[in-house]
């Protein structure tokens, strides 16, 4: 019989009985009426069978008794609501998915942390020049920063502190060693997990953000365990980002999904209603998945995987339409009215790029080989391979319609981003356009709104590692707008698609461009039939078209 419990109604507490000896419990329940606050009791007996008793009580005092369950001994876990919160990472998903959390918890203290002490002064700096560019973002900072949000390079005391830790770091594909150009180098979610462990002196919820393998969480909890002070307990959680860079506000603020990954074990289920007890503060609880911690590991790679299908399966189209003479536009559309597809990532173009895509696929591929399933990773590589055939057979397109070279010639790209609306440039289309058009010996002439030019040169320096930057200097030129980019170019190509090239003073381009003056449309972002009665020679990706 339990007796005298209490009931805290001034902030959110989970409550949850479990049996010593079976180690199972029903998820928790998220009490949040203030006035009113509804208990949930679970109780579990040694068969696995659950009874529940519901009683709604009044004040802050709750008694309440059950007989006739678990003869076993029963111990009442309860977990404090969470306030406050440590991120390691101030990047593009740590940042973002931070603030909002800032933002929509007021109560809640947020503290992001990075050894880069150049980013975290930009997410410090006065004029809020952030470090990277993201619609609303800025807007998010300014309301929650000072208030419950602060970026700081002192990770030892924000870890001590937090009570929840997300690791928000880095996956890069490994470059070297086993699993090369494959694996995902986990060597900073390692060292995140280190630093956790060393530095703790109470009990944290450790909460993976990063982009990780099947079964990272395993090889985390056994570093954490391995190297914790004594009394010092960890639980670790899944709880992947969907972020679409250039929408990762709207995104955080209204998700599709919010998924949470935990052991089915009584501690799990604690650990997970309070990150659910967090999301719910501004996330329906509809939209809020609890699921194994495996589960969510594979549902990231999974959901990337598929999308970046999407967007192979249609590029793959429009080479056959450029070859038969069909319009890559209108089959997607025709396509996307099946209500068993749908329209989404049905836009042909030069390619996908961006941190997530090719890196998730090829840990897909890697996973399916580890676990001698060769036929699974020869389909997820295949994916990879249609992308890069298609900025390749672009390329390709380009040097054939110049009259089969473009030695000499300049060559003016609009856009250096892997998409519009962000600044970030990993696995862009363009890094690869760009290197193919150098080594043709073109001059190249590059504008985007948005990307810094060192990160430009940082890119094409290790597209080209062979080449000093001071030759790239040379032979490649960094505008300050789009109509300087394109000025004495024989050929322009979008390969980014910013609203502004659609919008710029297209009839300035063409007095400024030595003729016959091409453009190359990888985005299908421009109005071709305009431009051709400017007197421009049009090439639009997916069309098949004779000129």
């Amino acid at each position: 019989m339990l007796n005298g419990l209490r009931a805290d109604n001034a902030r959110s507490t989970v409550l949850v009985v479990s049996c010593v000896e079976c180690r199972t419990a029903e998820a928790p329940v998220a009490c949040r009426n203030r006035a009113s606050l509804l208990q949930r009791i679970c109780v579990i007996n040694r068969n696995q069978s659950v009874q529940t008793t519901n009683q709604m009580s009044s004040g802050t005092d709750s008694m309440m008794s059950m007989k006739g369950l678990c003869a076993a001994p029963q111990t009442l876990a309860v977990m404090p609501a969470v306030t406050r919160v440590c991120c390691i990472g101030a990047g593009y998903v740590g940042g973002p998915t931070c603030a909002v959390i800032a933002l929509k918890c007021p109560h809640i203290k947020v503290t992001i942390v990075d050894l880069n002490q150049s980013r975290i002064d930009a997410w410090n700096s006065p004029d809020y020049n952030l470090p990277i560019y993201e619609p609303g973002l800025e807007d998010v900072v300014r309301q929650a920063r000072g208030r419950n949000l602060f970026f700081t390079t002192d990770i030892d005391g924000s870890i001590q502190e937090a009570d929840l830790i997300f690791v928000s770091v880095n996956t890069p594909t490994k470059k070297s060693g086993v699993g090369a150009g494959f694996a995902a180098d986990l060597n900073y979610v390692e060292s995140a997990t280190r630093r956790i462990a060393k530095v703790a002196t109470s009990n944290k919820i450790v909460v993976e953000k990063s982009t990780v393998p099947c079964r990272t969480a395993e090889s985390m909890r056994t570093i954490l365990e391995a190297n914790s002070r004594p009394n010092c307990r960890f639980d670790i959680l899944s709880n992947p980002e969907f972020l679409a860079e250039g929408t990762a506000i709207s995104d955080l603020l209204k998700p599709d999904r919010v998924l949470i990954g935990s052991l089915q074990t009584p501690e799990g289920a604690m650990a997970s209603g309070a990150l659910v007890e967090i999301y719910t503060n501004w996330v329906p609880k509809e939209r809020i998945l609890t699921v194994g911690l495996w589960s969510s590991e594979l549902s990231k790679l999974a959901a990337n995987a598929m999308l970046a299908q999407r967007i192979s399966s249609v590029n793959a189209l429009s080479a056959i339409c450029e070859a038969t003479g069909a319009n890559i536009d209108e089959v997607a559309h025709a396509v996307g009215y099946d209500s068993r597809i749908g329209p989404k990532f049905l836009r042909a173009s030069v390619g996908f790029g961006g941190s997530c895509f090719q890196k998730d696929i090829l840990n897909l591929v890697y996973l399916s080989e580890s676990l001698h399933l060769p036929e699974v990773a020869e389909y997820w590589k295949q994916v990879v391979v249609m992308n890069e055939y298609q900025k390749r057979r672009f390329s390709k397109t380009v040097v054939d319609t110049l009259f089969k070279t473009i030695t000499g010639k300049r060559i003016a790209v609009l856009g250096f981003a892997f998409k519009a609306d962000t600044g970030d440039t990993r696995e862009s289309a363009a890094i690869t356009l760009v290197r193919d058009f150098l080594l043709e010996n073109a001059h190249v002439s590059i504008y985007d709104p948005q990307v810094e030019h060192t990160q430009i040169w940082t890119d094409l320096s290790e597209a080209l590692p062979q080449v000093p930057l001071h030759n790239l200097q040379k032979q490649v030129d960094i505008a300050s707008s789009a109509l300087d980019c394109c000025k004495n170019a024989e050929g322009v190509v979008i390969a980014t698609e910013w609203r502004e090239f659609r919008d710029i003073d297209w009839e300035a381009v063409y007095r400024g461009m030595n003729k016959p003056a091409f453009v190359f449309d990888g985005r299908l972002l421009v109005d071709a039939q305009k431009l051709r009665s400017i007197g421009f020679k049009v090439t639009v990706i997916g069309r098949g078209e004779r000129f």
